[in-house]
């Protein structure tokens, strides 16, 4: 059984072939039969887990299996204890209730974090927030539905955690083989 962590660069999709030739994990990854547990979209960056472990992927993916995620979120605004409290307690999307969420404000970027390229341009006069957001679903774009809903568009969504797997040191298209968990 193989499971690899990848750390997905920005604009990569996170699957190995696309019909309009963008950027994809084949790109990254020369390894046959392994496929991604769970998405992570085009635009957004980090953590994504490979396998080809069927019941490791469903673990993982499915919403009924209540893996938690770990999202580092740029937002556009400075949010109030309100706004961090409706993400805490869960909120009404269009496809339903979410699930509550942790949810901390950061002071700043970790100091870890790698810049991004291109870099994000914040709208001129609008500062921009850190926070970070542990999920234990993963509907479609469902963390910057979340944020947008109480009025704080993402800008930088970075995972950082998939259920017991961490992104820690692995750099952008970078990955590394671990151990499956059972």
């Amino acid at each position: 059984m193989a499971t690899l962590l990848f750390n997905k660069p920005f604009r990569v999709l996170s699957q190995f072939t696309d019909p309009e030739g963008r950027p994809t994990l084949a790109d990254f990854i020369d390894m046959p039969g392994v496929y991604a547990a769970g998405r992570l979209d085009y635009d957004s960056e980090g953590l994504l887990v490979l396998t080809d472990d069927g019941r490791l992927k469903a673990r993982l993916a499915s919403a009924d299996s209540r893996t938690a995620k770990t999202y580092l979120v740029q937002v556009e605004g400075r949010p109030q204890v309100a706004d961090l409290e409706r993400l805490r307690q869960g909120l009404m999307l269009k496809d339903g209730p979410t699930r509550p969420a942790e949810v901390s404000l950061l002071a700043r970027a970790p100091g870890w974090l790698w810049k991004r390229s291109p870099p994000i341009a914040p709208r001129a006069g609008k500062p921009t927030s850190w926070l970070e957001i542990r999920i234990t679903e993963g509907r479609n774009r469902q963390v910057r539905r979340m944020t947008a809903a109480v009025g704080l568009p993402t800008l930088r969504l970075v995972r950082t955690q998939v259920g017991p797997y961490a992104l820690a040191d692995l750099k952008p298209g970078s990955w590394k083989a671990v151990k499956g968990i059972r």
